[in-house]
């Protein structure tokens, strides 16, 4: 993706240094970060997978770092400046097209753990979007994870996809979709739940390819690979794929995110299409 010397979004908050992060002690092991990530891969509920969290994370208050932060990371951080600054662009148009006012989220950076307006903030539970103070946060360190521990490629359209997903959550919170799915799941049993949850996931991942699509229309700043990478990403986190890692077989009932093949499908019917009114996925899928 193109994205250098380009203009970067003002709606950063960078944690990543100056006592801004924490350090973490995890309960439960390897499985159960799995579970956590299976939960909050890209965006789950932040408020309600936070409160679980706050009874296996213990954040101390012992500064992540003092020192300066590195040229590699100054560089990721204008990156991903640029990128949500291409989602603000993208939204703002769609939004002002249908006659709405879109909210600019901020993006909080931070490394290891850190405060949310849903509660303590863990890098063991991936990225995710907070309803409450509208914000999305991200430890980067999640994206070497990504590549190495769960397969998908990497590059940094990689990073767009997942910064794009959680602004698809933002999307869906303004149009009222993630609190109307909250409000059902209350009565529901799990397993209905679940598909509640499934269908606001695959969403919020056909809204990262409508994102991409007319990000490409708009500025022309794709490089070949670039979908690949996120497709490779979006398969990486399906909850088939996630879900063999950590137990060593499947169980639908309990997927809450859709499968790798899911997954994939909608960001690239997003990307196609460039519809939004081509994204219902709760009447497709339930």
């Amino acid at each position: 993706m193109k994205w250098l010397n380009r203009r970067g979004s003002d709606n950063v908050e960078d944690r990543r240094s100056g006592g801004a992060g924490g350090k973490i002690a995890l309960g439960g092991g390897a499985i159960g970060i799995v579970f956590l990530l299976v939960q909050l891969f890209l965006g789950g509920d932040g408020t309600e997978v936070l409160n679980q969290l706050e009874q296996q994370v213990h954040v101390s208050q012992e500064s992540a770092s003092d020192e300066p932060l590195s040229a590699e990371d100054q560089e990721m951080g204008k990156m991903v400046g640029v990128m949500l600054a291409d989602n603000e662009d993208v939204w703002n148009k769609l939004f002002a097209e249908a006659g709405k006012t879109y909210v600019e989220p901020k993006l909080v950076l931070f490394r290891n753990a850190t405060t949310s307006g849903c509660g303590e903030a863990s890098s063991a539970i991936g990225p995710f979007y907070c309803p409450a103070d509208q914000k999305v946060y991200i430890d980067l360190s999640f994206f070497d994870e990504l590549k190495n521990k769960y397969g998908a490629e990497g590059g940094d359209f990689a990073i767009a996809y997942v910064i794009a997903h959680e602004v698809g959550h933002h999307v869906q919170n303004l149009l009222g979709t993630s609190e109307r799915v909250y409000n059902e799941r209350q009565n529901l049993s799990e397993k209905e739940s679940n598909k509640l949850s499934v269908a606001l996931e695959l969403q919020a991942d056909f809204y990262a390819g409508v994102w991409a699509h007319h990000n490409q229309e708009m500025k022309n700043v794709l490089e070949p690979g670039d979908i690949d990478e996120a497709i490779s990403a979006a398969g990486a986190v399906g909850d088939d794929h996630l879900q063999k890692m950590a137990r060593g077989y499947v169980q639908p009932d309990g997927f809450t995110h859709g499968t790798s093949e899911q997954r994939i499908y909608w960001f690239k019917r997003g990307f196609e299409t460039g519809d939004m009114s081509k994204g219902d996925t709760f009447a497709e899928l339930l």
